[in-house]
C-alpha cells in the first residue's frame, strides 16, 4: 500500500532577485487535526529544528540558511508529534525566473561602398557593444554573417579578441579563416552583396559557410530558448531570391517596405517557430543601421513610432525601407549608417536595447522534492503578487497551451515544467518587481 503525505512547499521566485536561494520546510504526518503553522527546518551548521505539532509553533535552528516556517502551511499529527518515517526534510530551492539568453545575429553588406562602415564596426563591436552586454550579466551569443578578411581593400570584416578567437592585433594580417570563440562568438563566413542580406540569412540557416563550418547551417549555433536580435548594416535596399525561390523586394518605397517586412516575418516564423516565435508572440527584434537620413539630433535613433523614410544620408544608395519596416514591426531601433564616427553611440544604444529587450522567461522547472519523495504535479498552484507587495492573486491552472486564457498557467508533466500562459507572461514580463509563489504537494514513500 502506498502512503501519501501532502506537504505544501513554497518556492519564491522574484524577478528582481532571480537566482537567490530560499529555504523551505515541510510539516509532519497528516491527521484530522490541523496545526496553526508548521515550522521550517533548521539551517546548516549547529542549529536544529523541530516540526510543529497540534497548535504548537516550530522554530528554526541557528545554522545558516534556516527559516522558521515562513509561508508554508502544515498539518498536525494525532499524537502531537512527528513521524520520522514520513516527515519531509527541509530543502533549498533557487528562484528560477531569469532573463532569457540572447542570440545576436549581425549581417553586414560586403559590397564596395561599405569599407568605412565595416571599419566602424570593427572599432566598436567589442568595447561599445559586446562589453556592455557582457557587463549586464545577460547570457549572450554573437553570430556574425559576413565575409571574413580585411576591410580595406576587400570590404570584409575581421573581429579580434575579446569577442572572437583572434588575438588583439591579429586582424592586421587576418588569418585565412575566422576564429570562433565558443560559446560567445561564431563567424559564418559568406559574401553578402548589396541587396541580398535577408536571402543570405534564409539560405545560411540550413547550409554550411564558405569554409564548411556549420554543416547544418547557422541554426547549429542558435539556442532554442534564446531571444534573437538581428542587426543589419547596409547602405542599399532589398532585392533578392532565396535558394528556395522566395523573392524579397522592398521597391524603395514606404508601401514596399511595409509589405516586405510582413512577408519576411511570415517566412522567418515559418522557417523556425522554435527560434523566432509566432505572429502572436515573436521571439526576435530587427535593428537596422541603414542608408536612411539623419534624425534630429543626428545621433538620435528612430523609434518604432517613427514612420519609414525614403530620404537617404550622404553616400548611401537607398534608405532600406524593408529593413525599416522590420524594425518597426518588431519594436526595434533604426540608425543612419553614414556617420561612422558616431558608431560608438549607435552600438551603445543597440546594446542597451538588447539588454532591455531580454525578457524574463515565462517557464520554470518545478523544484525537486525532498529525498525519498516525489512532487505531485497535479497539485501545483501558482500565485502572482503584482509589484512584489500586497495580496497575491492565484492563477488558474489549465490543461495545456491550447487551453490558455488570461491569468492562467499550465504544467508540462513530462518535462516537470511550469509555463505561464501568454497573457500572464506579458503581465509578468512588464512587472520588474513581480513575485511568483509556486505551491505543490509531496508523495511519500513507495509500494509496501
Amino acid at each position: 500500500m502506498r502512503s501519501r503525505l501532502k506537504n505544501f512547499l513554497g518556492v519564491f521566485a522574484a524577478l528582481s532577485i532571480a537566482g537567490t536561494a530560499a529555504a523551505v520546510g515541510c510539516s509532519g504526518t497528516p491527521s484530522n487535526n490541523t496545526s496553526t503553522n508548521a515550522g521550517g527546518a533548521g539551517g546548516e551548521g549547529n542549529g536544529s529544528a523541530q516540526g510543529g505539532s497540534g497548535n504548537s509553533t516550530a522554530q528554526g535552528g541557528n545554522g545558516t540558511g534556516g527559516d522558521g516556517g515562513g509561508f508554508i502551511p502544515g498539518t498536525g499529527g494525532n499524537d502531537g508529534g512527528l513521524d520520522p518515517d514520513s516527515a519531509c526534510a527541509a530543502q533549498s530551492a533557487e528562484a528560477t525566473l531569469a532573463k532569457k539568453p540572447v542570440d545576436i545575429i549581425i549581417i553586414i553588406d560586403n559590397s564596395g561602398s561599405m569599407t568605412d562602415e565595416i571599419i566602424g564596426v570593427e572599432k566598436n563591436i567589442n568595447q561599445n557593444f559586446a562589453t556592455i552586454i557582457e557587463n549586464s550579466g545577460i547570457d549572450y551569443r554573437v553570430i556574425l554573417v559576413a565575409r571574413h578578411g580585411k576591410a580595406n581593400p576587400d570590404e570584409s570584416i575581421c573581429v579580434e579578441a575579446p569577442l572572437s578567437g583572434i588575438p588583439a592585433g591579429g586582424c592586421a594580417t587576418p588569418p585565412a579563416q575566422p576564429v570562433d570563440n565558443p560559446p560567445k562568438f561564431f563567424h559564418y563566413n559568406v559574401e553578402v552583396a548589396s541587396t541580398n542580406s535577408l536571402c543570405i540569412f534564409m539560405n545560411a540557416f540550413s547550409a554550411p559557410d564558405l569554409n564548411g563550418k556549420a554543416p547544418m547551417g547557422l541554426q547549429e549555433w542558435l539556442r532554442p530558448d534564446a531571444f534573437k536580435a538581428f542587426i543589419e548594416l547596409t547602405d542599399d535596399n532589398i532585392s533578392c531570391n532565396t535558394a528556395t525561390g522566395i523573392n524579397f523586394n522592398d521597391q524603395d518605397t514606404v508601401a514596399g517596405g511595409i509589405a516586405l517586412a510582413d512577408k519576411f516575418d511570415t517566412e522567418l516564423l515559418k522557417l523556425s517557430p522554435t527560434h523566432f516565435g509566432t505572429k502572436e508572440s515573436r521571439n526576435y527584434a530587427f535593428y537596422s543601421i541603414v542608408g536612411m537620413t539623419f534624425n534630429n539630433p543626428p545621433t538620435q535613433p528612430y523609434g518604432p513610432m517613427d514612420p519609414i523614410t525614403t530620404a537617404i544620408c550622404p553616400a548611401a544608395v537607398d534608405s532600406g525601407t524593408g529593413y525599416q519596416g522590420l524594425s518597426i514591426l518588431t519594436n526595434a531601433l533604426r540608425f543612419p549608417l553614414c556617420d561612422t564616427t558616431s558608431y560608438d553611440v549607435v552600438f551603445q544604444a543597440i546594446a542597451q536595447g538588447v539588454i532591455a529587450g531580454s525578457k524574463v522567461a515565462c517557464d520554470f522547472p518545478v523544484p525537486a522534492a525532498p529525498m525519498g519523495q516525489t512532487v505531485d504535479l497535479n497539485t501545483v498552484e501558482v500565485q502572482y503578487t503584482p509589484g512584489g507587495a500586497g495580496t497575491p492573486t492565484g492563477l488558474k491552472k489549465v490543461a495545456d497551451a491550447a487551453s490558455c486564457a488570461a491569468d492562467s498557467f499550465y504544467v508540462d508533466v513530462a518535462l516537470k515544467q511550469v509555463y505561464l500562459c501568454p497573457e500572464t507572461c506579458s503581465v509578468v514580463q512588464n512587472d520588474d518587481k513581480a513575485k511568483l509563489d509556486v505551491l505543490f504537494a509531496c508523495d511519500i514513500g513507495g509500494a509496501n
